[in-house]
Order: C-alpha cells, then sequence, then structure tokens
C-alpha cells in the first residue's frame, strides 16, 4: 500500500508552525550569566615570624588642620584589627618628628639646638627629605622592637597638604530646545579647583634588627568646586580609604571580587 502524501495545506501549516518557533529562538537569542568570582593576591611581606604588629608613628606634615600622625595610627590599627592575623599592640602614636631632631643632636648639644637642624614646619615633600635617615636607624628600631618583644613596626611619612588646580573642565549641561526636548550636552568652562593631596610612605621594620624590610610611597589627591566647603578630615579619610588596600596587601592576602560572565 502506498502511502497518502499530506496535502499543501498541511504542509504549509507545518512550515508556518516551525518558522514561528525558529524566530522565536533568534529573538530571545542566547543567556548569559553573570558569576561572581574571588582572585586572591598574595602578600608582598612574609610575616609568618611575627605575631605583633606595632603601628608606631610617622613624621608628618603639610594641613595644620588634621594631625596626620595621629589618625595614620589609628586608622591603620583599626584596619588591621579587623583584617590581620596580627596581634595590634596599643601605644602611644611616637612623636618621630621630636625624636629625629633628638637624634640630630650631636654629642656635648642639647636636643633644642642641633647642628644640623631639620625643618621645623614639614609643608612639602621636599622638607620631609631630610627625615629619611630616621628609618636608617638599625639600633634605635632594634631598641624599639625590645621593648614590645620584637613585633613587625610599621612607620613612616605622611604629607596631607591644601591642593589647588585651575584649567578647563568638562561638565554635562542640561539644554531644552523649543519643543521641551531635553539633551544632555558637554561643554568646557575654565574653573578652579580647591582640594588636598595625600601623600604617604609606609616603611616595614624587623623589630628583632631595626632593618627595614620594606617601604612603599603612594600618592592620592582630591579636587572639588572651589565653593564646595569640605572638612580637611573629611578629605583625608577618603583619600585615605583609596589607600588602606594597598597598605593592607603588604600584609596580608586579600582577594579582588569580580564577575566573569558565561554564555549559555
Amino acid at each position: 500500500m502506498t502511502a497518502r502524501p499530506p496535502n499543501r495545506k498541511s504542509l504549509r501549516a507545518r512550515f508556518a508552525v516551525l518558522t514561528a518557533l525558529l524566530a522565536a529562538g533568534v529573538a530571545c537569542g542566547p543567556t548569559y550569566f553573570e558569576i561572581p568570582i574571588e582572585t586572591p593576591i598574595q602578600p608582598k611581606l612574609d610575616v609568618s615570624a611575627f605575631q605583633r604588629v606595632l603601628i608606631a608613628g610617622f613624621v608628618a606634615g603639610g594641613s595644620e588642620d588634621v594631625d596626620a600622625n595621629q589618625e595614620t595610627v589609628r586608622l591603620l590599627r583599626s584596619q588591621l584589627r579587623s583584617k590581620s592575623s596580627l596581634r595590634v599592640i596599643d601605644a602611644d602614636a611616637m612623636p618621630l618628628v621630636e625624636i629625629a631632631k633628638q637624634q640630630d643632636a650631636p654629642a656635648g648639644e642639647t636636643p633644642d639646638a642641633p647642628a644640623v637642624k631639620l625643618p621645623d614646619q614639614i609643608k612639602d615633600e621636599k622638607d620631609l627629605e631630610a627625615y629619611e635617615r630616621l628609618f636608617a636607624n638599625t639600633a634605635y628600631w632594634r631598641q624599639i622592637g625590645e621593648e614590645y618583644q620584637n613585633p613587625l613596626i610599621v612607620t613612616g611619612t605622611v604629607l596631607f597638604m591644601p591642593h589647588s588646580r585651575q584649567g578647563m573642565v568638562q561638565r554635562d549641561v542640561e539644554q531644552y530646545d523649543s519643543f521641551g526636548r531635553r539633551r544632555v550636552v558637554p561643554v568646557r568652562t575654565f574653573m578652579e579647583r580647591k582640594g588636598f593631596i595625600l601623600a604617604p610612605r609606609f616603611v616595614f621594620i624587623d623589630g628583632r634588627t631595626g632593618a627595614t624590610m620594606y617601604a612603599e610611597r603612594y600618592r592620592e589627591e582630591i579636587l572639588y568646586n572651589s565653593q564646595q566647603n569640605t572638612p580637611a578630615l573629611s578629605s583625608y579619610f577618603e583619600l585615605m580609604d583609596r589607600l588602606v588596600p594597598n597598605f593592607l596587601s603588604a600584609l596580608s592576602s586579600q582577594k579582588i571580587r569580580g564577575t566573569r560572565v558565561l554564555l549559555q
């Protein structure tokens, strides 16, 4: 027996259904999935030999509105308590500016009248250069290490100073045509902006030997509209928020969070 061929109406109906299914598949397109991932970053320092960390203090200068020594010590201790396995030592922040001047006083002279006078006011990075020899005094830092049971010592310099800049700045301006339609147009205007620069140098010292293990310098700046009145302390913390992850990456492993797109 010969099978009866399908009629034309049946073929056209099947073809229409198949075409509709293919069109639906093309319209939907591929399915994308975002998968959260974490990338570990190994620490720059091997601190396995230490159980304690001493944030000793910093040679600080720049703005008189912020005590950068005290604020940096408090902030770094707070961060390490929650994000490091090292025990943070509670101690007064060391007045390193005065200590450096005492060390520069030669024998027979008083600390109030050293032969090589260090800058009384630290206004810029050049003024800080004279204090760098303090961190090379291994005998002094070994003595500090013995006092606190041989910890990892964190010290360095912090410059937090006012900053201003003039120039052309691009900003978006809303415009409306005669029909009331809105559009955003980039406009370049001359503007004066004021803000702050934060430039710390973190020095990591082995409290057992007094020798420097590692040092790294950072620099961040922030600018505001000249009419905006932002407290100096708020700007300091805003800039430190940018630097703290880099500081922590020297002592402990960190994770960078991101996403990966998968196609199904």
